[in-house]
């Protein structure tokens, strides 16, 4: 009998899961855990899959499986020669993995984001909804402008709730030495993990259209995107109207 298939350890490995689960899965979960805990800091190296399998008691082959999960969606990364590690937040993951505007010509520019406002409130019905917590909830709200070949392209609206992120400060936010997502990761141990979006036309109000330098009803893209740590946990709404007429949407899957 094969360590994993003894009842005992299996019973250890899965307890609190559905027995009819597949063994890496409960693998996955559990590397998912330790890294959510902060067992592997961001950037730091996971211990050899050998090592693992021993930890966990089962095969190198349901351990490298499960890892290969995690390389998928990106909160692991392989470097070849180096070993596997958790992933970082950092202005080349940002691009690749998040920002999905380029120029109609394909090409990607990075953006320089300028923070226009930094406030405090209260959580109306549509942002309690995708943030998961309670109308009238305290949350930060921030608006930047992002430039791209020094022109104002998109015009960001983010909300977050103020629980996660306490002591959050308007010189803190527009100090980072990173990206937001780095932020949150490095001060305030909350990793974004994936992101879901919606997208929609719509139409320049008067505050887009100035902050976009276009003309009132001019035709803008809106993204609604809400950010999502492990477990699919939501820790930020986000709205981006996009002067899409020399840019556009564009995400990858096959690579994202």
């Amino acid at each position: 009998m094969r360590k994993w298939e003894d009842p005992a350890r299996r019973q250890t490995l899965v307890a609190g899961a559905a027995l009819d689960t597949p063994l890496y899965k409960e693998v996955k979960r559990l590397l998912t855990e330790t890294i959510s805990a902060g067992e592997w800091k961001p950037g730091s190296a996971i211990p050899a899959e050998w090592k693992l399998a021993e930890r966990f008691n089962v095969a190198i082959g349901t351990v490298r499986k499960a890892v290969d999960e995690l390389v998928g969606e990106n909160i692991l990364i392989r470097q070849q020669g180096r070993g596997t590690f958790v992933a970082a937040h950092n202005r080349a993951r940002l691009m690749f993995h998040f920002f999905h505007i380029v120029r109609n010509d394909g090409s990607k520019l990075t953006p320089e984001v300028v923070m226009l406002s930094f406030g405090k409130g209260l959580a109306d019905a549509e942002e309690a909804a995708h943030l998961g917590i309670k109308a009238g909830a305290k949350v930060f709200r921030i608006r930047n402008v992002l430039r791209l070949a020094d022109v104002p392209i998109i015009y960001d609206s983010i909300v977050i709730p103020q629980a996660l992120f306490p002591k959050l400060s308007a010189a803190k936010f527009k100090g980072r030495p990173n990206t937001v997502y780095h932020l949150y990761q490095s001060a305030y141990g909350i990793t974004v993990v994936r992101s879901a979006e919606r997208l929609r036309a719509r139409l320049a109000d008067a505050e887009s259209a100035s902050v976009l330098e276009v003309a009132v009803r001019s035709p803008l893209l809106e993204i609604r995107r809400v950010a999502m740590t492990f477990h699919d946990v939501p820790v930020e709404f986000r709205r981006s109207l996009v002067n899409t007429e020399n840019y556009e949407y564009f995400s990858d899957l096959a690579k994202s």
